[in-house]
């Protein structure tokens, strides 16, 4: 259930210093986390919600963002220079909900250095080759990291599990392909994602949740506009016939893989701009509670450094 959000947030001048982004990123992301999934049901999520933001904040939230961006990238200079923490971002969701435009302006402002993207597709003939796990954990991100899936592992009780077929195709013996596989992938997600995090891992999952009437105006939208063209694939149509069944499996991976460890934010992605300042505000809330800190440089060190700076001052030029 959703935080109570009676007031809308105000936005101070026309930007947010660094402390009031991160209180409005806790306000207005964790009215979309979850923590605990028993009792989830995704059809209390509006797609077309906007929690404490009406169109009236629109301007001043596209301003926020911007604000949030600055954030984020202070942030992460931090988290790079501790080198200790590792952030993994996961992204779900239907085509054309938006997780492409959400990285990209989001993660705008972030020093591609301590970034890395990964998209997973269908999977290789190497990849069939080893456990469905195997290809994701190869593209874990490092200490002082933020690794962001494009979509994951999740694919495995989601595509995997709408069409058959793939499983098959797995090269998993036969008899241990019961009806007990769903229940172990979750499981072995659950084991795996405890794993990351007790080992300093910071795990935010974000399922942009779109509705079938926006995902169709977007569809023909691509197919109108030939910029867009190349966004579109016939194949895009065709899972839609199957809308009831991802959802139905999107509400069963949220029920059992949300953790407070690992939480799954369900964001809205009707509106652009509001799943942009989700995400960004979950990602800021999250990396402020890591306690990050600059490196403090020893005594010996600093006596190194004054030494350097009288030398430079005492050149002529």
């Amino acid at each position: 259930m959703r935080e109570a959000a009676s007031r809308p947030p105000t936005f101070p001048g026309s930007t947010m210093d660094f402390d009031q982004f991160c209180r409005f990123a806790r306000r207005v992301s964790r009215a979309h986390r979850i923590e605990r999934g028993a009792r989830f049901r995704l059809k209390d999520h509006d797609p077309r919600d906007t929690g404490p933001l009406g169109d009236e904040h629109k301007p001043a939230a596209r301003e926020a963002l911007e604000d949030g961006r600055e954030a984020l990238a202070q942030l992460q200079d931090m988290l790079y220079a501790q080198d200790r923490w590792s952030v993994l971002l996961v992204f779900q969701a239907m085509d054309a909900a938006g997780k492409d435009g959400a990285i990209k302006h989001v993660m705008s402002g972030v020093n591609p250095q301590g970034c890395q993207v990964y998209s997973f597709k269908a999977p290789s003939a190497e990849e069939l080759d080893h456990d469905w796990l195997w290809r994701c954990v190869r593209a874990l991100p490092e200490r002082g990291r933020i690794g962001i899936f494009n979509r994951s592992y999740y694919e495995e009780v989601l595509v995997v599990k709408v069409h058959r077929e793939f499983l098959a195709a797995q090269k998993i013996p036969p008899a241990l392909l019961h009806k007990r596989v769903w229940d172990e992938r979750y499981r072995d997600i659950r084991g795996f994602e405890r794993h990351l995090a007790a080992n300093g891992t910071l795990i935010l999952k974000f399922f942009l949740n779109v509705s079938r009437a926006e995902q169709k105006r977007r569809f023909l939208e691509r197919i109108e506009q030939p910029e867009k063209n190349w966004k579109f694939s016939a194949a895009d149509v065709t899972e839609r016939a199957h809308w009831n069944e991802y959802m139905n499996a999107y509400q069963a991976m949220i029920r059992e893989t949300s953790a407070p460890h690992a939480p799954w934010y369900v964001v809205p992605a009707d509106n652009k701009w509001y799943t942009r300042i989700v995400v960004a505000g979950a990602i800021v809330d999250g990396l402020s509670r890591l306690g990050l800190h600059y490196p403090k440089v020893p005594r010996a060190q600093l006596a190194e450094l004054a030494a350097a700076k009288k030398a430079l001052l005492a050149e002529k030029r």
